[in-house]
């Protein structure tokens, strides 16, 4: 694993950028799949995940262009091939994103391949969504020793599902499934995120109808064939706010270029609550700490238009040294809290629970997961040596040792560049004391 020492105690100060959302722009590329022509998508940020991806779609016979410097990713589905099960086993097994090639992969070839799946361990993140979802569009899948076989003996039809909860990966499963499906598909309790309303037009510029109601129902009318797309992918929400969090943790002042008010409005008026200041322009938002101190809040996260799910860990951080008692209810991922371990080393106060505190009860509440945790502060952070856990979680522990009075070791930083387009760098932008251990 890689190691990173971080000398803490150091203010953020200056300027960063944030390209294309990593929750959609992998999703974008996997639609290039569908298209008939090659499609264009911008804004494209060098991380970790375009890279699998892009390596993925290659093994199935996709032309792959990325030009790094500009964000751009040119790719042409016009050989569409099957891949061999073991090279997608060993590009994919950190990733979760061969589920969603599934859909595609029918359309073209009448089959797919799914081996055992990666991605952070947060919380229970089971496929049987997306297996039902592609059972009931007519698709017969079978389990190997090596991974899950899906095939599409009589094509896919279109059909009508209602989701227990709005799941964003099932959303995506159905809408790449379902517009070259034959005939009307409906898709109740859908995800609703600015990642998937992106995602959907990127498939309208290639031909699709989808219809998207007030009250979670998409609706979407299979055509037979789809032509490719030029796209500029939306900015990374979730980047801006870890930055954000940063600064307000640091006592810093950030201005992230590329942040856009709209995804974030919900992000915004928490940062306001907590005491952070914030400055909308239109190239970009800049975030910075008070001077004073910063105050206790109660929050609960959601699905979109709710407060993030990957908004929660870096603000528990800047909570850390909030007056009073926050407190922090986790409605979305089950086991998100394991990320504070670390941060009660480093000298916070912070306690977990099983209960449902500071919201209504939610579908965690009578199982035994800790999803609600309460921060008292401020507390002085110190130093200490982390590990990484997840990229989120890996992120938070970061902007913690940034703010930790000594030097903090922190291992496995690599998976942060999973979602983080160099974030080494952005950090000597600022001003951060780190160094390569």
């Amino acid at each position: 694993m890689s190691l990173m020492k971080v000398h803490g105690g150091t203010p953020l100060h200056g300027e960063i950028t944030v390209r294309g959302a990593k929750n959609f722009v992998s999703k974008a590329m996997v639609a290039a799949l569908l298209g008939e022509g090659t499609s264009e998508l911008r804004n494209v940020p060098d991380i970790r995940d375009v890279n699998i991806v892009g390596n993925l779609l290659k093994l199935h016979g996709v032309v792959v262009e990325w030009d790094v410097e500009d964000g751009i990713v040119r790719l042409d589905p016009g050989n569409v091939e099957t891949a061999h099960k073991a090279d997608i086993d060993t590009h994919a097994g950190t990733s979760r994103i061969p589920i969603l090639l599934c859909g595609p992969l029918l359309h073209r070839l009448g089959e797919a391949f799914i081996p055992d799946l990666g991605g952070c361990h947060i919380g229970d993140r089971p496929i049987d969504y997306h297996l039902e979802i592609l059972r009931q569009f007519g698709a017969q899948v079978d389990k190997l020793d090596s991974g899950i076989l899906i095939t599409a003996p009589r094509g896919l039809h279109g059909t009508k599902i209602e989701l227990p909860y709005p799941s964003v990966g099932a959303t995506e499963q159905l809408l790449l499934t379902s517009v070259r499906a034959y005939g009307l598909t409906e898709l109740r309790n859908a995800a609703i995120e600015p990642e998937i309303m992106d995602l959907i037009a990127v498939l309208q510029r290639m031909g699709a109808i989808i219809s998207v109601d007030t009250d979670r129902v998409i609706r979407i009318e299979g055509v037979p064939r789809l032509g490719g797309f030029t796209h500029t992918a939306l900015p990374d929400r979730i980047e801006a706010a870890s930055w954000a969090a940063a600064a307000l943790a640091t006592r810093g002042d950030v201005f992230v270029r590329g942040a856009r008010q709209p995804d974030m409005m919900t992000f915004l008026n928490t940062f306001r609550k907590v005491g952070g200041e914030f400055d909308i322009r239109d190239e970009g938002i800049r975030f910075h700490h008070p001077g004073t101190g910063l105050k206790s809040i109660v929050l609960e996260t959601d699905v979109h238009p709710g407060f993030m799910t990957d908004w929660q860990q870096p603000l528990v951080v800047a909570l850390t040294q909030a007056s009073g008692l926050s407190i922090v209810h986790e409605t979305v991922y089950e086991n998100r809290f394991g990320f504070t371990q670390a941060l009660r080393r480093m000298g916070a106060t912070i306690q977990v629970y099983r209960e449902c505190l500071g919201g209504g009860p939610c579908r965690f509440g009578q199982r035994n997961f800790h999803h609600s945790a309460v921060i008292s502060g401020p507390a002085p952070l110190r130093a200490a040596d982390i590990e990484v856990p997840d990229l989120r979680g890996g992120f938070s522990h970061l902007i913690a040792a940034l703010a930790a009075d000594g030097v903090s070791q922190v291992r496995g930083i690599e998976l942060i560049d999973r979602g983080y387009e160099d974030f080494r760098g952005k950090l000597d932008a600022l001003g951060a004391k780190v160094e390569s251990g």
